[in-house]
């Protein structure tokens, strides 16, 4: 079964949830800022989206514009920051069960449809 993380308030992840609901698939929602990640949980999802943390941060939000930008911090520091503050997350993020996708637009989800 699918999972979507999602967060309620966020356009862009509204539009991933409706996708989902209009393709009439089967999916677990994930509020993330409620049920937060794990650092296991989050690595998990980074390898099935083959992609680093850094490369899912969102760069518009104050904490990072104020307290991150332009400082350098191993994987392992980002997993550790963003898991503190799933704010920095892009999302929506849909996890297959091989393959997951940053669904923006949310027509990439249709890559998890045919594996």
């Amino acid at each position: 079964m699918m999972k979507i993380y999602h967060n309620p308030r966020c356009k862009k992840s509204r539009a991933g949830l409706q996708y989902l609901q209009e393709k009439g698939i089967e999916f677990e929602v994930i509020e993330y800022l409620k049920d937060e990640f794990t650092q296991e949980s989050f690595k998990n999802v980074l390898m099935l989206l083959n992609k680093k943390p850094h490369d899912l941060i969102r760069t518009q939000e104050e904490m990072y514009k104020k307290e991150l930008k332009g400082r350098n911090f191993t994987d392992d520091e980002w997993v550790k920051i963003m898991v503190e503050n799933p704010r920095l997350i892009s999302r929506p993020i849909v996890c297959g069960k091989y393959k997951a996708v940053l669904a923006q637009p949310p027509e990439y989800i249709d890559e998890l449809l045919h594996n």
